[in-house]
């Protein structure tokens, strides 16, 4: 058996294992890229250590300390109130929100994950308090990271259009962005209809009314029903992550335990609180405080550092929450815990044996079959399968500029079109990146509630893969079979 096939095989064995078994898919990873490296591949141990993703570790950890910080201190509950104010209370609106706002960051020129590890923690948040599935929220953001991500001034944009044009392959970047944009739109309104997003247009939080607290009394009452509220929702959660008895969900990734929660049919109160109740944004937000003030600074420091200076997102919010965490250790002390160290570790496993796949020539090696396939059709939707698959795991970035070079024959041959198969090609590789094993994904799992992680994590680990499959057949089907591009 070739080193290729023994690396697949593998890394399918990793997955039935922990998949089967309650071992940790991260050790497993690493413990395969020891094995295989040094039994099979003659790599060393440096070789091997040479593939960690240190700069995702450093994502990871970085932002999610800096936004644990922030939660600690209620900085985030600050943004959230603030936020949905000025929506109007209309809970639909803020899963689309996000996604305009991560669409424009991308679009504009911010890496994917710098974007995504920026607007993830705060729309988390609102998916939090206001009882949003965290899965719709989630992909929002994800999608619209993806559906500005190709914009002529973007990385991915700037990446494939530089390609094409050093190889002399006909090109058309506003309409490689336009495609992009519309496509995940229209994915994100199957998402938002699919994870809960009807039952949110029923929705909607009288708390904008800017109306004043009625009396003591009533501020008891609403803050007893929605303490008694938080409970049932955190125990509900608690039992479905940990696989015992709670509310059922609508099945495969299906609405999350946030959104099990019953509502009277009169109104959206949740069951159990007094009718007339308010929500405790009826309030106005609270005063800002010296810790919220230096938070924001902190935040806004890191957004203008990574979009308009290209500085690394994770050691740059490492730096600010050092910094925070010096102005304010009080606050800051239990922040450290709050990084999501197994998800982290599950990630950096993952990637740490596909680099070692893609060290030993699997990657290559699965191109260049491509190109021996008689049938052009065929050639051209495995080419967007294996940039789909490969993605979900590796640097987005890394497979459009590797497999549109391994395409050049076969589209220099004039079968299929170059601008169909490119857009194809660049949706396929850009749509999955929701896989909990890329960036943006792990970026959503870490700032996930911690007791529904578990749930999130599997359910984007359900749609990535099912991404991987759907849309290179969509996109393949709409760019590539008609042949008008």
């Amino acid at each position: 058996m070739s080193i290729q096939l023994v690396t697949i095989v593998a890394l399918a064995l990793v997955f039935v294992i922990a998949t089967v078994l309650p071992v940790h898919m991260g050790v497993l990873a690493f413990v395969a890229a020891f094995v295989v490296g040094i039994a099979f591949a003659g790599q060393s141990t440096d070789d091997i250590v040479a593939g960690f993703p240190g700069d995702l570790f450093v994502i990871l950890v970085g932002v999610t300390l800096l936004f644990a910080i922030a939660k600690g201190n209620g900085t985030v509950d600050w943004l959230v109130q603030v936020a949905v104010r000025a929506v109007g209370g209309r809970i639909a609106l803020i899963p689309w929100v996000m996604f305009m706002v991560t669409a424009a960051l991308t679009a504009v020129g911010a890496v994917v994950p710098a974007a995504v590890a920026i607007i993830a923690p705060i729309g988390m948040g609102f998916a939090t308090r206001y009882r949003i599935n965290p899965m719709l929220m989630g992909l929002l953001i994800i999608n619209g990271a993806s559906a500005g991500g190709f914009s002529p001034i973007s990385i991915f944009g700037s990446i494939v259009n530089g390609v094409v044009g050093r190889n002399a392959l006909p090109s058309d970047p506003g309409l490689l962005f336009l495609s992009s944009f519309l496509f995940n739109l229209v994915l994100s309104g199957i998402v938002f209809f699919l994870f809960g997003g009807r039952e949110l247009l029923k929705r909607q939080t009288p708390a904008i009314s800017l109306a004043p607290a009625r009396d003591k009394a009533d501020t008891l009452r609403v803050s007893a029903s929605q303490t008694a509220h938080v409970e049932h929702v955190t125990r509900t959660a608690t039992a479905v992550a940990t696989g015992g008895a709670g509310t059922p969900s609508s099945g495969g990734t299906g609405t999350a335990p946030d959104e099990a929660e019953p509502t009277s049919p009169a109104s959206d109160t949740p069951a159990g609180a007094e009718p007339g109740s308010r929500d405790e944004t009826d309030e106005k937000p609270a005063s800002l405080t010296r810790d919220h003030v230096l938070t924001l600074l902190g935040l806004a420091a890191l957004a203008i550092g990574a979009l308009a200076f290209g500085l690394d997102v994770g050691f740059t919010a490492l730096t600010v929450a050092a910094l925070l965490s010096l102005a304010s250790p009080a606050s800051a002390k239990a922040a450290i815990g709050q990084v999501a160290w197994p998800t982290v570790l599950l990630i950096c496993g993952i990637v740490t044996f596909v680099s070692l796949m893609e060290k030993v020539g699997t990657i290559d090696w699965l191109g260049h079959l491509v190109t021996t396939i008689g049938a052009p059709l065929l050639a051209a939707i495995i080419i967007c399968l294996i940039g789909a698959i490969v993605s979900a795991f590796a640097s987005t970035t890394g497979i459009l500029g590797a497999l549109i070079p391994l395409a050049v024959p076969f589209l220099l041959a004039g079968h299929i079109g170059a601008v169909g198969l490119i857009i194809a090609l660049s949706i396929s590789a850009s749509v999955v990146d929701s896989s909990p094993f890329s960036t943006s994904g792990a970026l959503v799992v870490a700032n996930s509630p911690e007791a529904g992680r578990e749930r999130v994590f599997r359910g984007l680990m359900v749609w990535g893969f099912s991404m991987c499959a759907l849309a290179p057949i969509a996109t393949w089907l709409i760019f590539v079979v008609p042949g008008w591009l």
